[in-house]
């Protein structure tokens, strides 16, 4: 018996799969059985691959290239838009069920949850046969399948249900590692991004097995120290980090927002920006925090990821401030290129309740306080889509929202 025993639940194709469960429910045909994507709206030339069927993968289409692309590609490709209030709900529903076999449940993302199952030997006397169960209850009761992996560890589970898909279930115990894992491509590894993987790729290190066994001194010439023994204990199998059931205080707080077209002037950026300063302060504002840094990120049309923040002089909860830093922000660092994705970010919270006393009473500061506390008290009661700033409403029109208030201090963040 293991002594301690984690499972990783994945929807597979979460996007696809909900979509098609949405469809068939109305009697449409399941789009995951014949090519199709989540996308936005084909008439326009913008509009992109946000996710793919299988049957579509075969015809070498990508997510991320415009759907104008992916439909020559396959003239006969189904373009579904997405409905993300449903898959809000799909992912609820999955995750209840999930919880119901152990108290210790962590939600990893929409679409994927890891769950604590040392010391559930008793009830759960068989893990991969509790394992097919939690999958076919899955399948059976909502429609759409799952992947499992199976581990003593994070990094094992869910390098086991990233194995061979869809609706599987996998292990990856200390035994299987040499065998299961370290023959994979080392940009496979958990947390090993391209750039990572390229830099690796000319130390000739190809796959998980060559990190594993490299010296660490040479891998840190080339991804730093830190990265280094971070890469070489995964490529090992080991990974310490829990399963946190229970939210900690978070650290940081962000919003994004994917666009179906291009964002090209500044104006509509700053509209995005708005809006994800109201969705973030009131956030944090709710758990009683201020913040010292603000960071925006955003993304061109290659995928290649920018970002860049500022400490402020003093901590602050303010919408309006956090909106004026993250406007200085973008205007400073961007240079007019054509951008899929703006996000915005607010970090190193303060809890204590400190606040720097002036002498002198800033009217518009006070103003702009009792502004959000007006809104926070009026979303509190009726939801976030109850009110909403006249500047942002012409964003909405054109944009897919999906913003996240995440927690920077999760030990195995995505890379």
């Amino acid at each position: 018996m293991h002594e301690r025993l984690i499972f990783h639940i994945d929807v597979n194709s979460a996007f696809v799969s909900w979509s098609a469960v949405e469809h068939l429910n109305q009697g449409g045909p399941d789009i995951r059985t014949i090519p199709s994507v989540v996308g936005g709206d084909p008439s326009s030339r913008r509009s992109i691959v946000a996710a793919k069927s299988i049957p579509a993968k075969k015809y070498g289409i990508v997510t991320g290239e415009p759907v104008s692309l992916a439909m020559r590609k396959c003239p006969d490709l189904v373009v579904v838009r997405s409905n993300f209030d449903w898959y809000v709900k799909c992912s609820r529903a999955f995750k209840a069920i999930c919880q119901e076999y152990t108290p210790c449940m962590q939600s990893f993302s929409i679409d994927e949850v890891f769950l604590d199952m040392s010391g559930m030997h008793l009830i759960y006397p068989d893990p991969i046969a509790t394992a097919h169960e939690i999958k076919d209850r899955i399948y059976n009761e909502l429609g759409f399948t799952v992947n499992v992996g199976i581990g003593e560890n994070k990094l094992c589970a869910k390098m086991a249900s990233d194995f061979e898909k869809p609706n599987k279930v996998h292990t990856l115990f200390p035994d299987e590692i040499k065998e299961k894992m370290w023959p994979l491509p080392v940009g496979e590894l958990f947390s090993c991004g391209k750039s990572s993987t390229k830099r690796l790729n000319m130390i000739h290190i190809k796959t998980i097995g060559d990190l594993a066994q490299a010296p660490i001194a040479d891998l840190a010439m080339v991804v730093g120290e830190r990265a280094a023994h971070h890469f070489h204990n995964y490529a090992n199998g080991l990974d310490n980090s829990p399963v946190v059931d229970e939210p900690e205080d978070a650290k940081g707080y962000s919003a994004e927002t994917t666009v179906e077209d291009d964002l090209e002037d500044i104006e509509s950026i700053e509209r995005i920006l708005l809006a994800q300063a109201d969705v973030v302060s009131a956030r944090m504002r709710r758990d009683e925090g201020k913040c010292r840094c603000v960071g925006i990120t955003y993304r061109n049309l290659d995928f290649v990821n920018k970002s860049h923040q500022r400490k402020l002089d003093e901590t602050t909860d303010v919408t309006d401030v956090i909106y004026q830093v993250a406007k200085e922000l973008m205007e400073e660092s961007w240079k007019g290129e054509p951008l899929r994705l703006v996000g915005l970010s607010v970090s190193d919270i303060d809890r204590d309740g400190f606040e720097q006393i002036s002498l002198f009473v800033d009217e518009k500061k006070e103003k702009r306080k009792l502004l959000d506390g007006a809104l926070d008290s009026i979303r509190g009661k009726y939801g976030n889509s109850s009110i909403q700033r006249a500047s942002t409403i012409d964003s909405n029109l054109h944009i897919n929202r999906r913003f996240q208030a995440e927690q920077s201090n999760d030990s195995m963040d995505k890379s």
